[in-house]
């Protein structure tokens, strides 16, 4: 993996985003270091971006907890890469344009309106989910 220069990358999108459910605003910082969204909760060691507003909605809707579900817009303050954890393991050549960073994100805004998907789907994704940790399976690095 090879660190990706957000200032000189033709390939990266002009906006990125970040699904939680955490509840922030323009300016804050998502650190690593913290509990992840995700799995068994442990401590980060990256944060999560990606370029498509679909990749995060599900971040949303599935990030643990009971807060809203919201997508930030947010910009990397250092290099970020691939997310091997779906680059390399579901969706080689990266067309969710999923990233991650050890430096923090940036909030710059908040997407107000955006659509989930459907409760079937959704319901789809947690089972999947719940059948890869009964597998010992731990998503998130």
């Amino acid at each position: 993996m090879t660190a990706i220069d957000t200032n000189e990358s033709t390939r990266l999108p002009t906006r990125f985003y970040h699904g939680t459910r955490a509840d922030l605003k323009p300016g804050d910082l998502i650190a690593a270091g913290y509990g992840s969204n995700y799995g068994a909760r442990k401590r980060a060691s990256w944060v999560y971006l990606t370029g498509t507003l679909d990749a995060a909605i599900w971040g949303a809707e599935l990030a643990a907890g009971e807060g809203r579900e919201r997508i930030y817009i947010v910009e990397p303050t250092g290099p970020i890469i691939d997310d091997p954890n779906l680059t390399d393991r579901k969706f080689p050549g990266n067309p969710t344009r999923s990233y991650r960073s050890r430096d923090p994100l940036r909030i710059i805004g908040e997407v107000a309106e955006w659509q989930g998907h459907s409760p079937e789907r959704l319901q789809e994704m947690k089972d999947n989910l719940a059948r890869l940790k009964a597998a010992g399976v731990e998503a998130i690095d």
